[in-house]
């Protein structure tokens, strides 16, 4: 019985997640899959006409940036980008987002490899997938 207790407590504090590790995980191609509104309802995204690319250094800065892919790794931009500083507050991952025009913040839920999770504050969950670049050959 004690060896059960000792694995179960080990596998909750284990698999608590760290914020801090999600920071490896936001550089990137990010394509949004599905948006959770505060209300419930859901929006699912097929086909995206823009991504997101995000952009952060070791000193927690960096941008995020609209593009509209091509093929063979190619990206359409403006010069707009959005400038983000990355914070751990209250055991949670927040990025800040700065323009011109406006100021907001973002938490992150989850970060992997492949999946980014994020809530404004409007309580709205987006869900992002890493996004595969279309890579064309041309066979002789």
């Amino acid at each position: 019985m004690k060896k059960l207790i000792w694995l179960f407590f080990i596998l909750i504090t284990g698999c608590s997640d760290n914020p801090k590790s999600y920071i490896e995980h936001l550089n990137g191609y990010w394509e949004i899959e599905e948006v959770t509104l505060a209300n419930g309802q859901k929006k699912s995204y097929k086909f995206n006409e823009t991504i997101d690319y995000i952009k952060i250094n070791d000193s927690l800065k960096g941008f995020r940036k609209k593009l509209k892919p091509g093929v063979n790794d190619t990206y359409f931009t403006s010069d707009d980008a959005e400038a983000i500083t990355v914070k751990i507050e209250n055991d949670s991952l927040n990025i800040y987002y700065s323009t011109p025009y406006a100021q907001w913040k973002e938490t992150v839920i989850e970060a992997t490899p492949e999946n980014l999770k994020m809530v404004n504050q409007n309580n709205n969950v987006y869900l992002y997938k890493r996004y595969t670049p279309i890579n064309l050959t041309l066979e002789d």
